[in-house]
C-alpha cells in the first residue's frame, strides 16, 4: 500500500526529517553548533511530538553555509549575521526583478 503523502515529504526540502544528531554528522558539525545556529536565529528547528529537534534539507544548507564561514574563521553569531544579510539581499534582488518585469508589461 501507497502513502501519497509520504512521497511528498521526500521531496519537501522544508520537510524536519533529519535528527540533531543525523543533521550534525550531514552538516560536519556538532549537535552544540546546530543548537547555536538555532540560538542565534539563523534556523529554527521543528520539535517532534517528543520534543527532539528535527531539520529539514534547506536549513541543514544554511547550517552548511554557517559551518563553512565559521571554518574560515567567522565568529558564529557574524556568520549567522551575514547569512541572515544575504537571504535578504536575494530577497530584494527577486522582488526588484518582479517589479520591473511588472513596469515592462
Amino acid at each position: 500500500m501507497t502513502h501519497p503523502e509520504t512521497g511528498d515529504r521526500f521531496d519537501d526540502e522544508d520537510y524536519p526529517a533529519y535528527t540533531v544528531g543525523a543533521a550534525a554528522e550531514m552538516v560536519g558539525a556538532t549537535p552544540a553548533f546546530l543548537r547555536a545556529l538555532g540560538e542565534a536565529k539563523l534556523i529554527e528547528p521543528l520539535r517532534s511530538e517528543g520534543g527532539h529537534r528535527r531539520y529539514s534539507r534547506y536549513q541543514l544548507r544554511i547550517a552548511a553555509r554557517a559551518r563553512d564561514l565559521v571554518d574560515e574563521g567567522t565568529p558564529i553569531e557574524a556568520a549567522c549575521r551575514i547569512i541572515i544579510l544575504e537571504d535578504q539581499l536575494e530577497e530584494a534582488h527577486r522582488l526588484n526583478a518582479e517589479l520591473r518585469a511588472d513596469e515592462s508589461s
